[in-house]
């Protein structure tokens, strides 16, 4: 399987950490919070968590600060498909495709619900066939891209599509909750808006660099499930964020790595690039001391990080179009993703 296109895609709104601080001391909020959820959000906010700005789908801040079922619904409705498919009609551009070469679309979310799904509208605004077979995957929180690919690589090794648009799309600030707890405070201040896609191929694109996804593995912890993941309550999304999220993603990324390298026979000295989710800069730092990496070799993530803030499933497609751009050296590349479940996952990739 070829990745033989890539697009992003994110709210033109830029809100620095400043901005956010600025917004949270002015906002009702502030004061409906104790004193001692209030001294965290301001830490987070003015110290360094890695993240500088974020892109978020609000005309103002003071929006954000509007938390209940219908407000946060109608946020996801009105940018989810139009960042999606901003996303996708990039990718088709990059791989040099018309929409009707497309032959299938597989769409991932955990911001929002919608039925039907987001591939239809995404179908309706990019103008695919609408015979296509289309796959709306929710519940794998940011670690959603790679089994997004594993439904396309079945598509593409049954010959049922030649090219398959694969789509991660998360409107953060329509999952917003606010209450005491530091996990849900720290959360807050953490993810922001936006949409990556691929177009995945049976070949590759004719005159550009090669990007072939060798193979995937996959790791779930069920056991681990209370670490990290989204509740219901008061008929909104609210994210648990427990402390030992950092150490959990690394020690379950060295799993998922070792097992898809050693089944392909290729050592971690072998890696060129590195295309690490990064849940926030406390994971990266995790990674890099269990796996003996450099601050050099997370760099994309950390960039990617810094400006837009933890992404969701939408992050790695930021980060491997940021390697590519780099002209990073050729050779065997490393993606991983990993999230709610307790899952991780992770691709070796041929980039020539």
């Amino acid at each position: 399987m070829f990745v033989r296109g890539l697009g992003t895609a994110h709210p033109a709104r830029r809100y620095t950490k400043a901005d956010c601080l600025e917004a949270f001391q002015s906002s009702a909020w502030f004061g409906k919070l104790d004193r001692r959820a209030r001294t965290i959000a301001e830490l987070v906010l003015t110290g360094d968590n890695g993240i500088s700005a974020r892109h978020l789908a609000l005309d103002s801040l003071e929006e954000v600060f509007a938390i209940d079922p219908d407000t946060l619904h109608a946020r996801f409705i009105a940018h989810a498909p139009r960042l999606a498919a901003d996303a996708a009609a990039k990718a088709l551009r990059d791989a040099g495709l018309e929409p009707e070469q497309i032959d299938g679309i597989v769409v991932s979310t955990c911001t929002g619900y919608l039925c039907p799904g987001l591939s239809g509208y995404v179908l309706e605004r990019l103008g695919l066939r609408p015979s296509l077979p289309a796959f709306d995957l929710v519940g794998h929180g940011c670690a959603a891209a790679l089994p997004n690919w594993q439904i396309a690589d079945a598509l593409l090794a049954a010959h049922r599509c030649e090219n398959v648009l694969s789509v991660c799309v998360e409107i953060s600030s329509a999952a917003m909750y606010l209450d005491n707890d530091p996990g849900v405070l720290v959360s807050a201040c953490l993810f922001g808006d936006g949409a990556g896609a691929a177009v995945l191929s049976q070949q590759a694109a004719p005159q550009k660099r090669s990007v072939e996804c060798k193979n995937i593995g996959s790791l779930l912890n069920p056991l681990e499930r209370e670490a990290l993941r989204f509740e219901q309550r008061s008929g909104m999304l609210r994210n648990v964020l427990t402390r030992p999220v950092p150490k959990l993603a690394a020690a379950h990324a060295e799993r998922v790595l070792d097992d898809v390298l050693g089944k392909a026979g290729v050592d971690r000295a072998e890696i060129a690039a590195w295309v690490w989710h990064a849940g926030g800069r406390d994971v990266l730092v995790a990674l890099r001391s269990r796996l003996g990496l450099t601050e050099e070799q997370t760099r994309y993530s950390a960039n990617v990080l810094r400006e837009f803030g933890n992404l969701s499933s939408a992050f790695v497609y930021f980060v491997l179009e940021a390697a590519l751009a780099d002209r990073a050296r050729g050779g065997w590349w490393w993606m991983s993703s990993f999230g709610a479940g307790f899952s991780c996952h992770g691709a070796l990739l041929e980039v020539a």
